[in-house]
C-alpha cells in the first residue's frame, strides 16, 4: 500500500490517505509517484505528495498538522507549540528551553517554560 498527503497552500498536511500499489504502475510497471499523484487527483483535486510510512525517504510519514518542505523534499513533525523551534538536523520540534533531567514537566506556553507537574 501507498501513502499519500494531502497538502493546504501552505503545503501542511491536510490529510494522508493510503491507495493500492497498483494505481502507482507505469506502463513498464514500475512504481510512479507521479501516477500516484495523479490518481489522488483524480479522485480528490488537491496537491499531493507521497509520503512513507516507515520514513524510508522524506525524514517523516506526514500527519496531519504535519509540514512539507518543497525545498528540502521532507515531512517535519507537527508544531507543538508557537514557541518550538525547529531541529534542522531531525526536522523535529524542540522547545526553546531544555526539559529539567529529573523529575516529570510540562510545557508552558504562556509562560514559555517548563514546570513540575503537580498532578490533577
Amino acid at each position: 500500500m501507498a501513502h499519500f498527503a494531502e497538502l493546504d497552500e501552505n503545503n501542511f498536511v491536510k490529510q494522508v490517505i493510503v491507495i493500492n500499489n497498483n494505481e502507482l504502475l507505469d506502463e513498464q510497471g514500475n512504481e510512479s509517484e507521479a501516477k500516484g499523484v495523479a490518481f489522488c487527483q483524480t479522485l480528490f483535486g488537491g496537491n499531493w505528495v507521497q509520503t512513507s510510512y516507515n520514513a524510508h525517504f522524506r525524514k517523516h510519514f506526514a500527519t496531519a498538522g504535519s509540514f512539507y518542505n518543497s525545498e528540502l523534499d521532507i515531512f517535519s513533525t507537527a508544531k507543538d507549540y508557537p514557541s518550538w523551534i525547529l531541529d534542522e538536523e531531525t526536522y523535529t520540534w524542540i522547545p526553546p528551553i531544555s526539559k529539567p533531567d529529573s523529575g516529570l514537566w510540562v510545557w508552558n506556553e504562556e509562560t514559555v517554560s517548563w514546570q513540575e507537574y503537580e498532578g490533577e
